[in-house]
């Protein structure tokens, strides 16, 4: 048994730890805590439960007061993994400026990266949204169709995204990806961007944009992106969406094409 003069010897340290790491303790209360409750309690997917929430507050065909709907739910009931409003300033930017025709979306989720590109496309453009989990898949579905997107601008994609990748241009008629969004797993980040290069569906000015380079983080993805002569780069440093003092970042990687 632990003396009472041992433990009043830790406290200091413990304390010290807390104030420190209080974000992530922040962070797993409201992401794992909190949806087990729900859970439990509700019998639905957490994002099941934010869709009802959009459902029932925003206004079917606008897409700015679905990501309103999202940004409330996330911000003050649960966290959600999604991109973010200030994070999600950047990627508007990003695809305002390059009018990409052609956009391939890896991690759907519950939609609401996808409905956030898709406002921002020129006329014509077509996006293919990859999600793995099918449940997912079924909301994001209801919320891009909600936001008053049609197959003809978003086409959501069932499958692993090292399965669609190959076929994107067999299965789907793609000759050349303008820009594509990652916020998949992270672990995937890498070898998803090696078939991308050896697909040659990355063409001269092609852009790739990767969530959460930081936090959770993907350093074998940075290393590749830094070693390879493929690209020029950019890291934008910003918090993690939803918590403040978690820093996180995106990566913004220019094709320059094959030397």
């Amino acid at each position: 048994m632990v003396s009472p003069a041992i433990a009043l010897a830790f406290l200091p340290l413990l304390l010290t730890m807390i104030i420190r790491y209080r974000y992530y303790f922040v962070l797993f209360y409201r992401a794992v805590l909190v949806r087990i409750v729900h859970d439990c309690r509700t019998g639905l997917s957490r994002e099941e439960r934010a869709f009802q929430h959009v459902l029932t507050h925003a206004t079917p065909g606008d897409p700015d007061s679905i990501l309103d709907a999202f940004d409330y739910w996330c911000s003050k009931v649960e966290f959600i993994s999604n991109i973010g409003p200030k994070k999600g300033i950047v990627l508007d930017r990003i695809v305002k400026e390059n009018c990409p025709l052609t956009v391939l979306e890896l991690g759907t989720h519950c939609g609401y990266s996808t409905v956030r590109i898709a406002r921002s496309l020129p006329m014509g453009a077509r996006l293919y949204s990859v999600e793995m989990d099918a449940r997912n898949a079924l909301v994001a579905e209801k919320v891009i169709r909600l936001a008053g997107f049609d197959d003809d601008t978003v086409e959501l994609i069932v499958n692993p995204s090292d399965e669609v990748i190959p076929k994107l241009r067999e299965d789907f008629g793609v000759e050349r990806l303008d820009f594509v969004f990652m916020d998949h797993w992270k672990r995937c980040y890498l070898p998803d961007l090696q078939m991308l290069e050896g697909s040659g569906l990355l063409g001269e000015g092609s852009v790739i944009l990767a969530d959460n380079v930081i936090f959770p983080g993907a350093p074998n993805f940075l290393r590749h992106v830094k070693k390879s002569g493929l690209y020029e780069y950019r890291v934008h440093r910003a918090a993690l969406e939803y918590i403040r003092g978690i820093r996180d970042g995106m990566a913004e990687l220019t094709y320059l094409g094959v030397k």
